[in-house]
């Protein structure tokens, strides 16, 4: 298998369970803390190399105990990192995750380090040298995901991205995006299609075909919608699972994607892969979650 570059976002994780989710004003006892390895672009190159592939993750972490941690969470999962900078004077970033009692989750994510990666690494030829695949998430500047994937498309390098969380993206960096994977509420912000089942999840998909070669919709407990430019939407029925917690869910979706996209599976076969190694996820069933 060629060498596949996560680009993104690396967070000490902070992981709270409680009854459920506080309102305004409301101080909620939980019942469980935990920390761990986190960010989307970190918890996609953990799946990618949990799925086989040979991972290079390119970020920036601070020069803090966090860091630290983070850099060898990837060294012992085997994945390439040289191109993790460390930046003086900066914390690393950081999340606090509160999943209730349904398993469902919500997050407030600090990036501090993560919005400080150096661009020029990617005009670098060694940096490139066996990659076919860049996944992209949308936790760091847009304009550091634009100057990577304007660095892979001269190299004829494929580009993957995860667009969350959701916001607007420039026609710049939508004309280099080969596949585009989002969830129910990214899909909705970036087709204005509502995405509520797995019909309305197919609609999306098919809208957004018009300006990205290949696209997923993850749609949770329904199951997923997915469309190559030019031909009809297929669909798949989530699997039935007993849920644990949809945290880090998407993560795994998207690595497992791209591990098998790099091995040049089939669409629809990697498609399937993704959505058996999501539900193991959310039931508790995967390992190192």
């Amino acid at each position: 298998m060629t060498k596949i570059a996560v680009m993104g976002s690396l967070h000490y994780d902070i992981l709270l369970t409680a009854h459920h989710r506080p309102e305004k004003g409301e101080t909620v006892m939980g019942s469980d803390c935990r920390y761990a390895f986190g960010g989307k672009g970190g918890n996609q190159a953990l799946a990618l190399a949990k799925a086989g592939a040979e991972v290079m993750f390119a970020g920036a972490v601070g020069d803090d105990a966090q860091g630290h941690f983070l850099r060898e969470a990837l060294r012992a999962a085997r994945v390439d990192t040289r191109y993790v900078q460390t930046i003086d004077d900066m914390a690393s970033g950081m999340s606090v995750a509160i999943t209730d009692a349904e398993g469902d989750y919500g997050a407030v994510v600090v990036s501090n380090a993560n919005q400080h990666i150096a661009p020029e690494m990617f005009d670098a030829t060694p940096f490139w040298q066996g990659v076919s695949l860049l996944v992209l998430q949308n936790e760091v500047p847009e304009a550091i995901n634009l100057h990577a994937a304007t660095c892979a498309r001269q190299r004829a390098v494929q580009v993957c991205l995860n667009a969350a969380p959701a916001r607007p993206l420039s026609p710049a960096l939508t004309a280099l995006i080969d596949v585009l994977v989002v969830n129910a509420i990214e899909a909705r912000d970036m087709s204005g299609v509502a995405v509520s089942d797995l019909a309305t999840a197919a609609r999306a998909a098919q809208a957004l075909s018009a300006h990205f070669p290949r696209v997923v919709v993850t749609a949770g407990e329904h199951g997923v919608a997915f469309c190559e430019a030019g031909h009809p939407c297929q669909t798949l029925a989530a699997q039935k699972v007993v849920l644990i917690s949809t945290h880090g869910a998407g993560d795994c979706f998207t690595g497992t994607l791209c591990a098998a996209l790099a091995r040049h599976e089939a669409f629809s076969d990697a498609v399937i892969a993704a959505n058996a190694a999501a539900a193991r996820h959310v039931s508790g069933r995967a390992e190192n979650r």
